[in-house]
């Protein structure tokens, strides 16, 4: 207790997890710490859940930075607990109770979530959970290895519980630089011109008063296992390379690019990869989630700094980092997301957007989070907080799924997250399509020629061919036979 908590009068704050979980109410509404499986409380929300087990009736609304694990998400799904859900999930128990109808959620962008917080358009929390390495003498929490909305959640919530995970290394201190935006018409211009400008705190402020429990765990985090990397994937990486090469001999980008962003995923994760084999160097990433990749690249002395809201990697990855923070934090800092995904620094800063979709359609729109038009998987994320307003727009897929069952390409998304103004590059295992400046006829063109599988690039160039000899209009569709693409797959039961 001595090495975690400075503050004196907080030191009778600690109790059990199942006394701290006598706090949550039903009909409350939580805002938790956490942002894609790392730094979410673990200890308080497994307590809750028991209670539910032996017969009290909770239901309760939660908030979080991103996606939490099963301790959380998955085990208040299971019983039932959540009502309603923002801004983003990956809990496939989440996602059934979702599909099922029995909790509402509500897909939002993560860089508008703090922010939609702060102006009052959404339900205050009563209360936050926030995990942490330490408390300061003040009261000032000390993240671990992500940021998120935990000051936006203590700012709002009448009280607090910390769960303080032993862990985590009190060497994240330091790591971190918080701030937090004034409510217009009273916010300025962010003072960040560079990845590596810092301009807030290493800790989040927290009057004394609101921290009404103090749990202490030794529980690690969720993180996903790895992926193998197929041909598919370097493939991809090769052609993301060759995109790169390509706008550095046209002056378009510096020789060392631009910061990229990359979005959290197994090709996202995989194509970074590629980038240790590259030429490149001296890399900045202004990013949400900083993955594997990007430490590897960081033991390879690739990468100058790397700014984001949390560091995700594998379980061996997490050891590593774990052993080596104070060797990380010279290049790693972590942001609340309203930073991290901030549109004016986003723009200012020339940011690379690298997002994965479910599919692209011949036209440029993107469907990065239903299926079938129907069914949510997880949700928008922060891809377009970045999609939006970067230099540069890359969506990457393998140009089938379901072992090549379905085309990644169609001739109109079920469901649209992008459209065809905020993309500029799609690259799939066969090429890319480079989009600027091109008509819908254009664009289509290119997009099969260059990104479709074999096995369905005649199907995609008879139905385009078809439709331009129907309708002489800007962008045409047989709009019954474009979405009898989905319809096949439906039959087959895919969605289950």
């Amino acid at each position: 207790m001595e090495e975690r908590i400075f503050c004196e009068e907080l030191k009778a704050k600690v109790v059990s997890a199942d006394d701290a979980a006598k706090l949550l109410k039903d009909g409350m509404t939580v805002a938790v710490s956490g942002f894609t499986l790392s730094s979410y409380p673990k200890a308080v929300p497994v307590a809750l859940a028991k209670r539910v087990q032996n017969g009290e009736k909770i239901k309760l609304s939660l908030y979080s930075g991103a996606s939490t694990g099963d301790e959380l998400d998955g085990i208040w799904a299971d019983n039932g607990i959540l009502d309603h859900r923002m801004p983003y999930q990956t809990n496939r128990k989440v996602r059934a109770a979702t599909n099922r109808g029995e909790l509402h959620f509500s897909d939002i962008h993560l860089g508008v979530f703090p922010q939609n917080l702060m102006y009052g358009f959404y339900k205050k929390p009563d209360i936050a959970i926030v995990e942490a390495v330490g408390i300061t003498e003040d009261g000032g929490i000390i993240p671990a290895n992500s940021v998120g909305i935990m000051p936006q959640a203590i700012t709002l919530a009448d009280q607090v519980i910390v769960e303080i995970n032993a862990e985590n290394s009190m060497d994240y201190y330091g790591l971190h630089d918080v701030l937090m935006l004034p409510n217009p018409p009273h916010r300025g211009v962010i003072p960040i011109t560079s990845v590596r400008d810092r301009i807030g705190k290493p800790y989040i402020d927290c009057p004394k008063e609101k921290i009404k429990a103090i749990v202490f765990t030794n529980q690690p985090d969720g993180h996903r296992k790895a992926i193998p990397i197929t041909d598919t994937y370097t493939k991809m990486a090769d052609h993301l390379m060759d995109f790169f090469d390509y706008e550095v001999k046209k002056g378009r980008l510096p020789e060392n690019l631009l910061p990229i962003q990359s979005g959290v995923g197994t090709v996202s994760n995989a194509v970074l990869e590629g980038m240790r084999n590259s030429d490149f160097e001296n890399l900045e990433f202004f990013t949400e989630v900083i993955q594997e990749s990007v430490l590897n690249l960081i033991d390879d002395g690739k990468v100058a700094y790397a700014s984001g809201t949390s560091v995700s990697p594998t379980p061996t990855g997490m050891i590593r980092f774990q052993q080596n923070v104070e060797h990380y934090k010279k290049y790693i800092v972590l942001r609340p997301q309203e930073i991290s995904n901030h549109v004016e620094l986003v723009r200012r800063l020339g940011v690379i957007a690298i997002n994965t979709p479910l599919e692209v359609d011949i036209y440029g729109n993107v469907n990065s989070t239903h299926q079938f038009g129907s069914a949510i998987m997880n949700g928008i994320g922060g891809s377009g907080d970045f999609a939006h307003n970067g230099y540069h727009s890359i969506f990457m897929t393998p140009s089938t799924a379901k072992d090549g069952a379905i085309s990644s390409v169609v001739p109109m998304v079920s469901h649209v997250d992008h459209n065809e103004h905020d993309t500029t590059v799609f690259v799939t295992e066969y090429g890319y399509a480079d989009l600027r400046g091109l008509s819908p006829r254009e664009r289509a063109a290119a997009i099969i020629e260059h990104c479709a599988h074999p096995d369905y690039k005649e199907m995609l160039k008879d139905y385009f061919n078809r439709a331009c000899k129907v309708s002489k209009l800007q962008t045409p569709h047989l709009l019954n036979e474009a979405l009898s693409w989905h319809q096949r797959f439906l039959d087959e039961g895919s969605m289950k």
